[in-house]
């Protein structure tokens, strides 16, 4: 049996990483390259020549003298934390396929839990909002998902104590997983799913689904809408329809239970986004930490306020779509 090239691609081992970003220095010069690959350029005005402070690391524009820092404007800005801590977070989040829980990667970096679930928070909403931003296209699998709640009882649809979410896998030619989108939603009913695809599904794409109505939503999403009545059971699960999307939603489920203690629901969006983020950017491990750092760039700064807002609204308003934060 040959080998999954995914599986045995190159990474980035644990020496290399410390060889490149072990140092302060080392981070800055890379974020640096990272946020202006063109040599730095005034945020208020586009001017590039500018100078450095003796006092501050700050860069000051010679035209407007606007003063900006290296972090200004990102999801590092205010940060108490040295850089090499944020870089390690960022290698140790995308290199680990399950996932890392919040006790486990306060370990490795050396500072406190609160600060780091801080931290891995800030991340994962990043990878969240910048993973949003890419709608999926082409022949899609669609399935409504559930999480949480007591062991007993009944399981699935009608179960207490559940928070539901949309899984969607989009496949390619050749009927392989492409892109995977997993979006917590207040309940499955034909608004919300339209509301829903409006904002996660190209027009024009192709959405297969089983006999649910709310599903009928896709159509109204100017998306054309495939109903296959399935008939529930454990059966339904293995019909090749939705092979894809039922194995993205039990791999996704396995990882979860086996790496994270609990999840709140108001926390679970951003859990969803990390796993989905990470395997839509699976091809490229070696690349992913760079790549996760320009998201990190291109993030509005999140203070902890922002955060408690944002759990509000992802409670109050599942659905609720975050753009652009402003700069605060």
């Amino acid at each position: 049996m040959s080998k999954n090239k995914i599986q045995f691609q190159k990474s980035i081992s644990i020496h290399s990483f410390i060889s490149r970003f072990g140092t302060e220095e080392q981070c800055r010069k890379h974020l640096f390259s990272l946020r202006w690959p063109n040599g730095f350029h005034c945020p208020y005005c586009g001017h590039d020549q500018h100078c450095h402070l003796k006092s501050r690391p700050l860069y000051q524009c010679n035209h407007c003298h606007h003063q900006s820092s290296l972090i200004a404007g990102t999801l590092f800005a205010g940060t108490k934390l040295p850089l090499t801590i944020w870089f390690l977070a960022i290698y140790l989040i995308t290199q680990e396929k399950n996932g890392i829980s919040a006790l486990e990667l306060s370990r490795a970096l050396g500072i406190s839990y609160n600060a780091t679930w801080r931290l891995k928070q800030k991340i994962m909403q990043a990878m969240k909002e910048r993973d949003d931003e890419h709608p999926l296209s082409g022949f899609i699998q669609l399935d409504d998902a559930y999480w949480g709640g007591a062991k007993k009882g009944k399981r699935g649809r009608g179960a207490s104590n559940k928070s539901p979410f949309v899984a969607a896998v989009a496949l390619n030619e050749e009927l392989h997983p492409v892109r995977m989108r997993f979006s917590m939603v207040k309940g499955f009913r034909k608004g919300e799913i339209k509301d829903w695809a409006s904002h996660h599904i190209e027009p024009a794409s192709l959405v297969i689904s089983d006999g649910l109505s709310c599903f009928n939503g896709i159509g109204s999403a100017d998306s054309h809408h495939l109903k296959i009545v399935t008939g529930g059971g454990a059966a339904s699960v293995e019909l090749p329809y939705f092979t894809w999307v039922n194995t993205m939603i039990s791999n996704v489920k396995n990882s979860m239970h086996g790496t994270y203690h609990a999840i709140k629901r108001k926390h679970l969006p951003r859990y969803l986004g990390e796993f989905c983020y990470k395997f839509n950017r699976r091809n490229d491990l070696e690349n992913m930490v760079t790549q996760l750092l320009k998201d990190c760039i291109h993030t509005a700064a999140m203070p902890a306020r922002l955060l408690k807002l944002i759990d509000r609204i992802f409670s109050a308003n599942s659905l609720f779509q975050i753009e652009k934060w402003p700069h605060l």
